[in-house]
């Protein structure tokens, strides 16, 4: 088998050079015109159980060339079977939610601390879907008949807490365990390794890898895919073609973007800890480019003094975004989640992006000073 660096490259794009090609085309139809109704009546019945239905699918909510090359590249570097992509990492969440409504197995035990908005629609039913919060330990006990999912981050946003997967999918049962990769990707961690069903990415984040394109996608075996394909066919959460070309074109350098960024990722998180204004800096423990950390000073001081970090939410751009995830990415949930989920009131997050250490640094450094001399006044 290629090495993941190179499968990234070509995945999705194998067929090019007999079709004559070096770019991935962007096909933007809409509808796919056919003189033999029939045919076209057969293909939508398929579409309705979820068929793939390849280069000629009818209609541009059922499927589209382009979108189906990032779907494959995915599902190869996730090792699955295939994937299913729509157009944000939420869209892609809720159709398993409603995946897992729909087979009659509505109860989700859920480990915290996932993504704010995660949070919020599984603690809020609006999907039919009824919770039951668990820690790592806790998930055997907590699965029961009904239980269709079980939904973790690992890493988790924004504490950077990792679990054990391997002994988490031994306590799931027959519930799917689904795992958020969307801070690891598929470059420093494969869930179905480790006994994972289904596979989720915010596509948006490192995927994409540019900050300029939305999208989301699950990676699972085939029968769940099929599934995932017939919610999608009824429910038009599809992902935009340029969008699926600009993901794709964003997988290529993947491993290279994310190998780059961690290596600052760690020499960012070794100076914060040095640093008087720091209390504690949190990091996965295989690396990656995200870290976290408690500042002692205000850290919305922090945001405000940033002149090179982007002060925004969103992560996995090639530029290093700050935020404080209490008045953020996590802010629709309760304050009392919040402490339980241990995301503190002092905790910023930084997404690592390719500047020069030392550039990132010097601004890290300013806005940290800043931020205790506004305490102490």
């Amino acid at each position: 088998m290629t090495s993941l660096r190179t499968r990234a490259v070509h995945a999705g794009r194998d067929d090019l050079v007999d079709l004559g090609l070096h770019a991935v085309p962007i096909d933007l139809s809409t509808t796919y015109p056919s003189r033999d109704s029939r045919d076209e009546a057969a293909r939508l019945d398929e579409a309705a159980i979820g068929v793939q239905l390849g280069a000629r699918p009818v209609y541009g909510r059922l499927g589209n060339p382009t979108v189906s090359r990032f779907e494959a590249a995915v599902a190869d570097l996730e090792h699955c079977a295939s994937a299913v992509a729509f157009a944000s990492g939420m869209a892609a969440l809720s159709a398993c939610l409603l995946a897992a409504v729909a087979a009659g197995r509505r109860h989700v035990v859920a480990v915290r601390p996932l993504y704010g908005t995660t949070d919020h629609l599984l603690a809020s039913g609006l999907l039919g879907t009824e919770v039951t919060w668990s820690t790592p330990e806790g998930v055997g006990d907590a699965v029961r008949p009904g239980t269709g999912l079980v939904i973790v981050e690992s890493p988790a946003n924004p504490t950077m807490s990792e679990v054990d997967l391997d002994a988490l999918a031994g306590r799931c049962g027959d519930a799917a365990l689904v795992v958020d990769n969307t801070f690891a990707t598929p470059v420093l961690q494969r869930p179905v390794e480790f006994g994972a069903r289904i596979v989720l990415h915010s596509a948006t984040k490192f995927l994409g890898g540019h900050g300029d394109v939305m999208g989301g996608i699950v990676a699972c075996d085939e029968e769940f895919t099929r599934t995932l394909r017939q919610i999608r066919f009824a429910t038009g959460g599809v992902l935009h073609p340029l969008a699926g070309y600009l993901l794709l074109r964003g997988l290529a350098t993947l491993p290279v973007r994310v190998a780059a960024a961690s290596a600052t990722a760690a020499e960012l998180a070794s100076r914060l800890a040095a640093h008087p204004s720091v209390r504690r800096v949190y990091r996965p423990g295989f690396g990656g480019p995200l870290l976290s950390f408690d500042v002692l000073g205000d850290p919305h001081a922090v945001i405000g003094s940033v002149r090179l970090v982007s002060p925004a939410v969103s992560l996995g751009s090639v530029d290093t975004l700050i935020q404080h995830p209490a008045s953020i990415s996590h802010h629709i949930m309760s304050a009392e989640d919040r402490r339980d989920a241990g995301i503190s009131d002092q905790l910023l997050r930084v997404s690592v992006g390719l500047e020069h250490v030392d550039d990132l640094w010097a601004d890290l450094d300013q806005a940290l000073a800043g931020s205790l001399v506004g305490r102490a006044g």
